[in-house]
């Protein structure tokens, strides 16, 4: 204990020597790991920087913004630290205690731990995947609306984007007057251009329903009279079939098209 910080406790953590031999890192292979929680390459990528400990790797990750593009969860950030260090990926460095604070352990990456991060990175870039996302959840199910209330939601959900376009657009001019590398925010970038596309792509759709310019309107529109029908008279409602090839009428004009 140093006498100069009486209050500050180090405890170094060695690896074990074996018969007398060196305790320089060899690397070993990691078992095989699903990719699944970004959240561990996040750590992986702190800890490429240098060594930390779980709450500094947390608050370099707020302060740099990335918690709005990897779910940043304290809860289950040392779960995430232990799991890469069972996989060796990571290994501890020395736990320190700062006064009365709770001790704190510092990790470090190791080589397999970078091997990892660089061919993760890579294939989060080069390899698309299917995302399951709320929205095409919900498009896919639309026809549980009613035409016109599908419409209203998809205009409430054009405001709601609306409002987070201007805010990302905001903070991308914020960056740019502030001189931050281009580097650093593209994420935003990317954010608020799919945000724009998502917009575009809801305007048009909403506007298709309203014209009835949508294929599939007029069975859409028939279900629902059908329901009404059904509750009025009340009975079990009998839905058209939605697949039926439409008639041809001349010119090779659909009857669906004409209505």
């Amino acid at each position: 204990m140093s006498a100069a910080a009486p209050n500050r406790v180090t405890t170094l953590v060695q690896p074990p020597a074996t018969d007398g031999a060196a305790t320089t890192e060899q690397p070993r292979r990691p078992r095989r790991r699903r990719r699944s929680n970004l959240l561990a390459l996040a750590v992986l990528s702190c800890l490429a920087e240098r060594p930390m400990h779980p709450y500094e790797m947390a608050t370099t990750m707020r302060t740099r913004g990335k918690h709005d593009s990897i779910k940043l969860n304290y809860g289950s950030l040392y779960g995430v630290v232990e799991g890469l260090e069972r996989d060796g990926l990571v290994a501890r460095v020395r736990t320190v205690r700062d006064g009365r604070r709770p001790e704190r352990t510092i990790y470090r990456i190791t080589e397999a731990g970078r091997v990892e991060l660089t061919d993760w990175e890579g294939d989060l870039l080069s390899v698309p995947v299917k995302e399951f996302t709320r929205f095409e959840a919900g498009l896919s199910l639309i026809v549980t609306l009613d035409p016109e209330e599908a419409v209203q939601r998809l205009h409430e959900r054009c405001g709601a984007l609306e409002a987070q376009l201007a805010g990302e657009r905001a903070l991308l001019a914020t960056c740019e007057q502030r001189r931050l590398l281009r580097l650093f925010v593209i994420e935003l970038e990317y954010r608020a251009a799919m945000r724009e596309a998502e917009l575009t792509f809801t305007r048009a759709l909403a506007r298709e329903i309203e014209t009835g310019a949508l294929d599939g309107m007029r069975w859409w529109r028939a279900v629902y009279d059908e329901l009404a029908s059904a509750a009025a008279e009340q009975r079990e409602p009998v839905f058209p079939e939605p697949y039926e090839p439409p008639e041809l009428h001349e010119g090779g004009e659909t009857e669906e098209r004409r209505t």
